[in-house]
């Protein structure tokens, strides 16, 4: 029998079966370098299309599922009439200074969506004018930031969004939905399924607080590579010295 048999027989099935876990670690490792890659270029293009300067919106609509985090420049008037609401959630705000409705961060309020005509495209899409805190949802209540007459703003292009896990299904005809379903909204509102957050500057005194995009992206990749390269080296080390080493000094 030759000797590379002996090895084999000596290891046996259990520990190549531990040799599984060394593998296993240094393939996530190596995963999470390629994620972390992926990542950091999704990181870049989100960014400079936040700093580019906004572009007008294209006659084909279609092009905007490309378009995710692009600027785009609106002229048009809102239709108050038809708002919807997304929430509750805590507002974006870089300081609790500006123009539009105060609120302490940690208090519960609602996204303010309102159709928007796009004069110049002759389309009707959706606009996220901004945070409202909850006593403000009527819009009775901020009637002096219901703007009426046309307006131009910039916002930030928004894709739909999953429903997250355990988040309630949007009741039929309700104006108020928990995430951002923009073909729902699209639908119960007579708009084009086109979705953008109006940027800060939008912000009326009185109205809701604009600037509500968040464009910060988690990036633990590296941690997760040092986690699973560290494990593979001490569990391919463990594993040599029980059984190949074991073997080689019998």
């Amino acid at each position: 029998m030759s000797s590379r048999s002996n090895t084999a027989k000596e290891i046996g099935i259990g520990g190549f079966a531990l040799l599984s876990v060394p593998i296993t670690t240094f393939y996530l490792g190596t995963w999470q370098v390629k994620r972390r890659a992926w990542k950091l270029n999704l990181i870049e293009e989100v960014e400079s299309k936040n700093k580019a300067p906004p572009v007008e919106l294209p006659d084909d609509l279609e092009i905007l599922s490309t378009m995710e985090y692009q600027r785009i420049h609106l002229h048009g008037k809102f239709d108050h009439s038809k708002e919807l609401y997304i929430g509750p959630r805590q507002p974006i705000t870089d300081s609790d200074g500006g123009g539009g409705i105060i609120s302490s961060r940690s208090q519960s309020g609602y996204l303010v969506i309102t159709p928007f005509h796009v004069t110049d495209k002759n389309v009707t899409i959706l606009v996220n004018r901004g945070w409202v805190p909850k006593h403000k949802i009527d819009p009775s209540k901020r009637s002096d930031g219901q703007v009426s007459e046309e307006i131009e703003l910039v916002g930030t292009v928004r894709l739909p969004e999953k429903r997250p896990q355990f988040c309630p299904k949007h009741q039929s005809k309700s104006n108020n939905f928990f995430y951002r379903d923009v073909p729902k909204m699209a639908q119960l509102t007579g708009t084009a399924p086109i979705f953008i957050d109006a940027d800060a500057n939008s912000t009326v005194s009185g109205g809701p607080i604009g600037g509500q995009t968040r464009v910060t992206f988690r990036n633990e990749h590296m941690s997760y590579i040092l986690t699973w390269y560290s494990l593979s080296a001490a569990t391919s080390y463990m594993w040599y010295r029980k059984y190949f080493y074991r073997v080689k000094t019998l």
